[in-house]
């Protein structure tokens, strides 16, 4: 098993294991945290990646968008009931109308276009993370580390335990840029489809709550969370 599925292990098995240390072998040694996560987004090398996709890709990025509108005008023909929902009864009302041939197409080609561009970023990212395990090892032997655990399986850690920016530092140097175009039959691991849908909704949930905030700004009256 490598370092980085260790990392991903379930909370309630990080805790047992620590939980089951003898009493010598948790104090013998510093314990530290590492969240994955944030120390690949930390990264220039990711940061660069992600913004040349979105250049290389700008093309794919727009005609996707383009069609996502087209689906959604498509879609509003099968909302019979003028709800402004369309549900399955009113999709199987049409399976056999030019329209819905068209909507299939349609997702076809969402899809592919999708699947373009987070090929380029997972690529990145499994560049990254290849990395991962000799930074991580550079800086649990320059630190005196024991045992690292991922913050997310943690009740509390002091902030001094966490080696996350010391640990992207080290990734920095040694993965200071990565290709953004993956290889004829690249495959994609598991581990960096894991880490990259993690890396997404953190950006997602990131951006919601900037957008959020600048909601507020603008509308100092506003209830928080509506």
């Amino acid at each position: 098993m490598t370092i980085f599925t260790k990392l991903l292990a379930p909370a309630g098995v990080a805790l047992c294991a620590l939980a089951a240390l003898p009493a010598h072998a948790q104090v013998e040694g510093r314990i530290a945290t590492v969240d994955i996560s944030r120390t690949v987004i930390g990264t220039n090398a990711f940061q660069t990646a992600y913004e040349q996709v979105n250049t290389t890709y700008a093309q794919q990025n727009e005609l996707r968008r383009t069609k996502v509108q087209e689906r959604q005008t498509l879609l509003q023909t099968f909302d019979t009931n003028g709800d402004k929902q369309v549900d399955d009864a009113e999709l199987a009302a049409k399976q056999n109308a030019p329209e819905f041939a068209k909507l299939q197409t349609l997702e076809q080609e969402i899809q592919g276009l999708s699947n373009q561009i987070d090929a380029a970023r997972v690529y990145a990212v499994e560049q990254i993370i290849l990395q991962y395990g000799g930074a991580l090892q550079e800086v649990t032997t320059q630190q005196q580390v024991k045992l690292v655990i991922d913050p997310g399986s943690l009740l509390f850690a002091v902030p001094e335990a966490d080696l996350t920016d010391q640990v992207t530092t080290s990734l920095n140097a040694k993965v200071p840029a990565v290709g953004i175009v993956p290889p004829t039959g690249w495959q994609p691991s598991r581990e960096a489809v894991q880490l990259y849908q993690d890396i997404q909704q953190r950006l997602m949930t990131a951006q919601m709550m900037q957008q959020r905030q600048q909601q507020q700004q603008g509308n100092p009256e506003a209830p928080v969370g509506r």
